[in-house]
């Protein structure tokens, strides 16, 4: 018999402290090994935290909202119900769990981003006999009173999500509300029909309160700390002026088949960084690293503060339809905070594009370990002089780049430059190629 503690997990290199964003088990539940017990939010993505133990949620030290230093107690878990009291006892007095064992077993945590606990292939929501089920989604049928067993999850891989258990809850409504007599029970293996997509709403932003300090959140912290790395890097901006007329065109032909415009100017900055390597490179103190992969990360802002970096990943050799999907799952997941680590931290080239927002131009600062990144301004049409002496109206771009100076030199950014907007201007259609 033993008191086991739960451990603030480090979910990232950069992490110092975590935030509890919800209990999934209550003080007194049963818990078993490798079983979701907290959810924990790092730097870009809320975590699902399992345990390596199992017994009952003893006492909780850390509540919802709150946060704590990277390995501090937030909870104990006792093997058996007689230790619950013994366990809340230490937590009043302040000590240290302690094991009847020969050496103290502390619990391990280990955490997963909240999307990636994947089902099987053909759907199922159960992994090695667990649900899977988002954190939300868990909350939500405890107070709807929802069997998750029920439930076919829409969510990706056949995860369960809130969406799940509130079109499941409003059928009951509706059903107990029919002059008829209730259906028998949903068998657990009849798919309940998903919920039609739709955005999720997003987070309330704190309001701005004249003389008030409002706490910067987690994200926000995270962004503070890479402006501030970026601050001793050397840097240069270079700008550029695209004509866009073939690009825009383009767009229209395809944009019902679910191609964003994000999409495209990403694969065409991709593309042409595969005649500029060093532009996809970046400085290290033991010279330049020439990653080999072309990842582009695309900046996001978050609905409820900071920004992440969605990457896609071999955005060179990824057809421009199969790169849209992914995408608008990066985005959907990113906005959720589902995303995992690799697909928010592996980026080569960054993208910051502002044009969506009527922006002219803008100066976007350099993400740390990356070598450049490019601020896009918002296409407008301009009066132009045309090669035949004439004056015509094209619709025209800003880009400027901004390089680490210390691997990267104006003349590289201005060939990368020169040789997207002749990718943009001349031969758009190979991006669909």
């Amino acid at each position: 018999m033993s008191i086991h503690e739960v451990f603030m997990p480090a979910l990232s290199s950069t992490m110092t402290e975590g935030k509890i964003v919800s209990w999934v088990k209550s003080p007194g539940d049963k818990v078993e090994k490798g079983e979701t017990v907290v959810v924990v939010e790092s730097d870009k993505a809320d975590m699902d935290v399992e345990t390596f133990y199992e017994g009952f949620l003893a006492h909780i030290i850390v509540e919802a909202g709150e946060t704590a230093p990277v390995g501090s107690a937030i909870a104990f878990i006792a093997e058996t119900e007689a230790e619950i009291e013994t366990a809340k006892s230490l937590a009043n007095s302040g000590g240290a769990a302690a094991t009847t064992t020969s050496s103290p077993e502390p619990v391990a945590a280990t955490a997963s981003a909240a999307t990636p606990a994947l089902a099987s292939q053909n759907g199922s929501n159960h992994k090695e006999g667990r649900l899977i089920a988002s954190p939300r989604a868990r909350k939500l049928a405890k107070e709807l009173k929802v069997d998750l067993t029920t439930l076919q999850g829409s969510g990706p891989h056949g995860r369960i999500v809130a969406e799940d258990v509130e079109a499941l809850s409003n059928k009951g409504k509706q059903t107990a509300l029919a002059p008829v007599a209730p259906p028998a029970p949903i068998p657990t293996s009849a798919p309940v029909a998903p919920p039609a997509p739709h955005t999720p709403a997003p987070a309330p932003v704190a309001a701005a309160v004249p003389g008030q300090i409002v706490p910067l959140t987690t994200f926000q912290n995270a962004v503070v700390r890479n402006m501030v790395a970026t601050i001793s890097v050397p840097v240069f901006r270079v700008g550029y002026t695209i004509t866009t007329d073939g690009l825009d065109k383009l767009y229209k032909q395809i944009k019902s088949k679910g191609v964003t415009m994000t999409a495209l100017l990403a694969k065409a900055v991709a593309v042409t960084l595969q005649k500029h390597p060093l532009l996809n490179a970046s400085y290290s103190d033991q010279g330049i690293v020439y990653h080999s992969d072309i990842n582009i990360s695309v900046a996001v802002a978050m609905d409820d503060g900071g920004l992440i970096t969605p990457v896609l990943q071999n955005a060179d050799a990824v057809d421009i339809y199969s790169l849209s999907r992914t995408w608008k799952s990066l985005v959907e997941r990113a906005r959720a905070k589902q995303l995992q680590p690799q697909e928010y931290n592996s980026g080569t080239f960054t993208l910051s594009n502002l044009g969506m927002f009527g922006v002219d131009k803008f100066d976007a600062i350099l993400p740390p370990g990356q070598g450049s990144i490019l601020a896009i301004g918002a296409s407008r049409p301009q009066v132009v002089a045309t090669a035949d002496g004439l004056f015509g109206v094209r619709q025209q771009m800003q880009v400027n780049i901004t390089s680490d100076h210390r691997i990267i030199y104006g003349a590289h950014a201005a060939a990368f430059l020169q040789d997207l907007a002749k990718l943009i201007e001349t031969n758009p259609q190979s991006l669909t190629m």
